[in-house]
């Protein structure tokens, strides 16, 4: 991708799809001490703190990619609550987004227009490390703002991967 940047003079643009939730993690955003403890576990913070991940992924690579001048963008996202057949398997959860979802919920079209959004449109154009919700900036959480935390993140994510390779 950098490659093609630099040669086509177009920039790239990386988009992280996260959600809200990364605003309800756990106390200390990351467990990065417990991240396959069962102990304290709750399945809401664990989204939240995927969630979170994303949005601190894209924030550090934003600032990785403008340290290196290459005309890269990456932002994160919120999509919004989409009616999709996510719980089908769960029959009276889906029941709930049948019955609901086409009153309250975006259809699968309009789940995908801010990520359309932030890929494509020209107002987007130059924006790094930025968080959208409904095709508009968004606020994020304190956490996610946190360049230490992210950088945190970044360094165990190559820690695990090293260890995978070897």
């Amino acid at each position: 991708m950098k490659e093609t940047a630099r040669k086509s003079s177009q920039e790239g643009r990386i988009v992280n799809v996260s959600s809200r939730r990364h605003k309800f993690t756990y106390p200390e955003g990351i467990r990065f001490s417990k991240i396959n403890d069962q102990t304290g576990y709750n399945s809401l913070s664990a989204y939240g703190q995927s969630k979170l991940a994303n949005v601190l992924h894209a924030n550090e690579l934003a600032r990785r990619l403008q340290e290196e001048k290459v005309e890269i963008t990456a932002n994160s996202l919120h999509p919004g609550a989409i009616a999709t057949n996510l719980f089908r398997r769960h029959s009276f959860v889906s029941g709930l987004v049948d019955a609901l979802g086409k009153h309250m919920m975006k259809n699968v079209e309009q789940g995908a227009a801010t990520t359309c959004f932030v890929a494509l449109h020209p107002d987007v154009k130059g924006a790094n490390g930025r968080y959208y919700g409904n095709c508009n900036l968004a606020e994020v959480s304190s956490q996610a703002n946190d360049l230490q935390l992210a950088k945190k993140l970044w360094d165990f994510t190559m820690t695990l991967i090293d260890q995978c390779k070897t």
